[in-house]
């Protein structure tokens, strides 16, 4: 966890920080998120976007009373996570900030997956692919393969992942007709169009607004709240 001070009282406001885009379905995610963690929690929660549209992280952090506990709801820790949100907070010369772990990989963000996977028809002993958005960043695609296997594990097989874009290899190029694909991807939006047009058994649903997501949301605050400095 990076921070900037130590977060000191006992319910510190919480800034849901997303990529952004314009498919109107994210933004509404993270929306329902944000009113589901304000009601488990029982404290103010805001949304801020880190790119693509607003508010943006500054617009939002003028609209909330410091000390801030901001969670990333990003399922990797790639570029976005490790540099571009840390570097918007201390832009706005906000030194009361703390920056939690982002989502995934969580053994929550795996419940979910599997959940989901159940919703979409698959049983035990039927082929999962494993689909994220795709990054160049290592430390990103290191979580995802991390992400990959905790599900492999709940699955009972071995699994590696696939990409929607950017990385190797390709959801598109090696499903196969009786694949079960699990997206990794919090909203719906057009990565998960694409899968959901391919030739295969069934596609699950995007992770979304889940009550282990919201759980995990609740125990990387707590953390913070608690510490502000202990990784959840």
């Amino acid at each position: 966890m990076r921070r900037s001070v130590a977060v000191k009282p006992a319910h510190p406001p919480l800034l849901l920080v997303a990529h952004g885009t314009r498919d109107p379905a994210g933004p509404r995610v993270i929306e329902h998120l944000a009113e589901a963690a304000a009601q488990r929690l029982d404290v103010p929660v805001h949304v801020g976007y880190v790119d693509v549209i607003g508010p943006t992280v500054a617009e939002a952090l003028e609209q909330v009373p410091g000390p801030v506990v901001a969670l990333p709801a990003f399922l990797a820790a790639g570029y976005h996570v490790r540099a571009d949100l840390p570097e918007q907070v201390a832009a706005t010369g906000r030194r009361d900030v703390t920056i939690t772990e982002p989502l995934g990989p969580a053994r929550e963000i795996t419940e979910a997956l599997r959940d989901r996977l159940t919703e979409a028809g698959w049983r035990p002993g039927h082929r999962v692919l494993f689909s994220a958005a795709g990054s160049s960043d290592e430390r990103a695609l290191a979580d995802v393969r991390a992400a990959a296997r905790r599900l492999g594990r709940a699955c009972g097989q071995w699994l590696n992942p696939s990409y929607v874009t950017t990385a190797a290899p390709a959801t598109e190029e090696i499903h196969q007709p009786g694949d079960f694909v699990a997206p990794y991807l919090l909203a719906p939006g057009l990565f998960h169009r694409r899968l959901a047009a391919l030739p295969v058994a069934g596609v699950a649903e995007p992770i979304g607004v889940h009550p282990a997501v919201v759980e995990l949301i609740a125990r990387r605050y707590r953390a913070a709240a608690r510490s502000g400095s202990t990784a959840a």
